[in-house]
């Protein structure tokens, strides 16, 4: 398998970061002054979750670690931030 240029994307609330296939390489998630999530889908905001994490209300950055080839998202990369200030960049290709 050939692996394909990774791309970023950057979300402060909800947003479609790829239309179309796609494998979600990792986040950094920099969280705001209160808790939050943040939720990755597939097939947009009703689509399924492929996964999620909780943030902490404490600011400090950390990153999402996805071994081997990334979870792939067959129709789209969707991802929901939510929490006072959250955002993520998204890592895919």
């Amino acid at each position: 398998m050939v692996q394909t240029d990774v791309k970023a994307g950057y979300v402060s609330a909800t947003a479609t970061v790829f239309s179309g296939r796609t494998r979600c390489k990792g986040l950094v998630v920099t969280p705001g002054s209160t808790t939050g999530t943040v939720v990755v889908k597939d097939g947009g905001a009703s689509g399924a979750t492929v996964f999620s994490t909780t943030t902490l209300a404490n600011g400090t950055p950390f990153s999402v670690l996805i071994p081997g080839e990334g979870v792939l998202c067959a129709t789209d990369l969707h991802v929901t931030v939510t929490g006072t200030a959250t955002t993520a960049t998204v890592f895919y290709g």
